[in-house]
């Protein structure tokens, strides 16, 4: 994609018939430039059975196309119409609460055969009628899809079909899966008993990996069929989420990002995030990089994200503009809100769109044009943005199910994301960008850092290759958990971190949760003052001879024991860290490991609230993002020279930018 996109959804459906003509004018004034419809409006089109109504997709695509506007149009297949719950109750999702009811979008079994027949109906149905419109300039499949905890008929028979395609053997499932344990062993496949109530957590990840397989395919089989009427030169996306606390949080759960992505030519994301005084910009980072890896590095599309949103969300001015060019420094090619208007009925009446309830110039609404007006402006400058980070951070979902399954303590949340975030942000604050990987292959070759948090479930091969990058001359920070069990979730019987010890040189047979346990440093490079000690889980480490101890558990019973480790390995090296750090110190052992590198990924000395961004455009010139999170002025004295692009002006290296609150510079050099 060529040119920054900036949209909106829009629902012609909701909307009084005059509003069409109206609302055109006003997106225009914006600077809207592209809208997304269609995805959930089954009803309206198919209002029975083989009855169809393309009235409002008509009149959208002809008087955006007349106003020069680009139209993204969605599969409408994440809400199903009431006829067809009625006439086939079975096509609604199973879950552990069981059948689920007509009412709330994305309740159906996606693996129902009932389903996909009446899905592919319609589908096909508005590709017919729309496929030639010189509007559309791609397509969106469904809609933030997941497996909806799906554990259906169809869904359980699809799992025995897996299992039994890879283990012809029963034995060697129940030896994998240890399922002798409390006589949970199988050992007919007809008395294969139903997941859904299982207490091996072998046989529920692999369950859950199944699910995830199933997103993948769903998507996969939508985007056969939207590729039949796509013209060549129009993209196929899909708005991916995120593990969701209120707002956009995490690796997701529910599908595996970088395996659905391949059915796409352009990936897409949707990113909420708390605003206000707790605007902090930390999920639009994250979300960027996961979006941004899992298509290699490509730009990406924001599908989603919020205008005012949640009454709490409501942005303090200048805020809007900061989240727009926050999204852009992260890679995306497209900014688009949910949505241009807000509803006046139904479950979203009180989530607001980019114009509020009486259609009027808000303050929101009149931030959007000045966005719009500078994508329009600086588009030349910001487009196809690439980042050239040289540090990497590895997820996993199989190591996240797991992980979940074993919460330390009393811990209630995702606790994976809860250890992924802490590693991502603490690099975010102190200005060291990265990208978000889910395997290490040899183009991982190219990064100098990886940072592994909590990898607790991973096969040998995956392991062995993370050693491989290490001897090779990669430095690489290491979270407890990592190597505990395989790919199966059976803990190895090696002393932990299993193979990863051959690196990280350390090893512990024993650990606990920590209770009033400080820190105490081995090494003058780093400062345990102000840390607040060990959090979550504790590794009794014991160092091999040649491995440093850079920080002991202060306990009277624990002080014995490495709780952070240095390694040489090959040609390189690895910190190993036995319990969850504060953000402070996750710095402090980044710090250690890449003593002696360079790192484009270190964009700046400063630290948050003061985040420096740092891309390169098409013309290969570098791109700096200055921003100020905070409702505080800043000054930052810059690191480098150029143009700044949105007043114009020449930059020196040294000069002191006054930052206004929420504000931000962007500089070409």
């Amino acid at each position: 994609m060529s040119a920054l996109y900036y949209g909106v959804a829009y629902y012609d459906e909701y909307m009084p018939e005059e509003r069409l003509e109206k609302d055109i004018a006003l997106m225009l004034e914006t600077g809207i430039n592209v809208v997304r419809i269609a995805e959930s409006t089954w009803s309206t089109l198919e209002p029975a059975e083989g009855e169809y109504n393309f009235y409002h997709i008509d009149r959208v695509l002809n008087a955006m196309h007349n106003a020069g506007i680009a139209v993204i149009v969605g599969t409408p297949t994440y809400a199903i119409p009431s006829w067809l719950a009625t006439k086939h109750p079975e096509v609604m999702v199973t879950t552990v609460a069981g059948q689920q009811k007509y009412g709330p979008r994305q309740q159906m079994d996606i693996v129902s055969p009932v389903f996909r027949r009446y899905a592919e109906n319609i589908i096909r149905k508005l590709l017919e009628h729309v496929q030639h419109h010189p509007a559309i300039i791609g397509w969106q499949l469904d809609n933030e899809t997941k497996h909806y905890d799906n554990v259906g008929k169809y869904m359980q028979a699809g799992f025995v079909r897996s299992m039994r395609e890879k283990y012809p053997s029963l034995d060697q499932l129940n030896k994998d899966f240890g399922l002798d344990y409390w006589s949970n062993r199988i050992d007919s496949w007809d008395s294969f008993p139903p997941v859904d109530n299982t207490i091996n957590a072998s046989l529920a990840c692999a369950f859950s990996r199944y699910q995830r397989q199933q997103v993948t395919d769903y998507l996969a089989w939508q985007a056969d069929i939207v590729r039949e009427y796509a013209q060549p030169d129009q993209f196929i996306t899909h708005n991916f989420d995120f593990e969701w606390r209120g707002f956009s949080f995490g690796v997701q759960p529910r599908v595996d990002h970088f395996a659905a992505a391949k059915a796409l030519s352009v990936a897409g994301v949707d990113i909420y995030h708390p605003s206000q005084d707790h605007l902090t910009g930390r999920e639009i980072a994250f979300g960027g990089a996961v979006t941004r890896g899992i298509k290699a590095g490509k730009n990406y599309l924001v599908l989603e994200t919020q205008a005012q949103g949640f009454a709490q969300w409501t942005p303090y001015p200048g805020q809007l503009r900061l989240q727009a060019f926050s999204h852009v420094a992260s890679g995306a090619a497209m900014v688009s809100y949910w949505h241009w208007h807000s509803i006046h009925n139904a479950f979203e009446t009180y989530w607001k769109g980019l114009l509020s309830h009486d259609f009027s110039r808000n303050p929101t609404w009149q931030e959007a044009t000045t966005i719009g007006a500078d994508f329009a402006r600086l588009s030349p400058h910001l487009e196809q943005l690439q980042a050239d980070n040289d540090v990497a951070l590895l997820v996993s979902n199989e190591a996240m199910d797991a992980l979940n399954h074993f919460k330390p303590g009393d811990a209630q949340s995702n606790v994976y994301n809860d250890i992924v975030r802490r590693f991502h942000d603490a690099c975010y604050d102190h200005n060291i960008a990265l990208d978000v990987i889910n395997d290490v292959t040899e183009a991982t070759g190219r990064y100098q850092v990886l940072i592994v948090p909590a990898l607790y479930a991973a096969d040998t091969g995956l392991l062995e290759r993370i050693n491989a990058f290490i001897a090779n001359g990669g430095r690489a920070l290491i979270g407890f958990k990592s190597g505990f069990s395989d790919e199966n979730v059976k803990v190895r019987r090696d002393a932990q971190p299993g193979i990863l010890s051959q690196a990280c040189g350390v090893s512990y047979s024993q650990f606990t949760l920590p209770e009033n346990v400080s820190l105490e440093s081995c090494t003058a490079e780093i400062d345990c003052q102000h840390d607040a000690g060990a959090e979550l889980w504790m590794e009794l480490l014991a160092p091999a001879a040649s491995t440093r101890t850079l920080l002991r558990y202060q306990h009277p019973v624990w002080k014995t024991y490495a709780a952070a480790t240095d390694a040489r390995y090959g040609q390189g090296r690895a910190v190993y860290v036995g319990f969850l750090p504060q953000k402070t110190m996750i710095h402090q052992l980044f710090n250690v490991m890449t003593d002696g590198l360079s790192l484009s990924s270190r964009t700046s000395t400063a630290t948050f609230p003061v985040v420096v961004r740092k891309m390169r455009n098409r013309s290969g010139k570098r791109i700096h993002f200055v921003f100020n999170y905070s409702g505080e002025a800043q000054t930052y004295v810059s690191e480098f020279s150029g143009t700044e692009l949105t007043q114009a002006t020449q930059l020196d290296r040294g000069t002191a930018l006054q930052l206004d609150a929420w504000g931000f510079k962007i500089v070409e050099s």
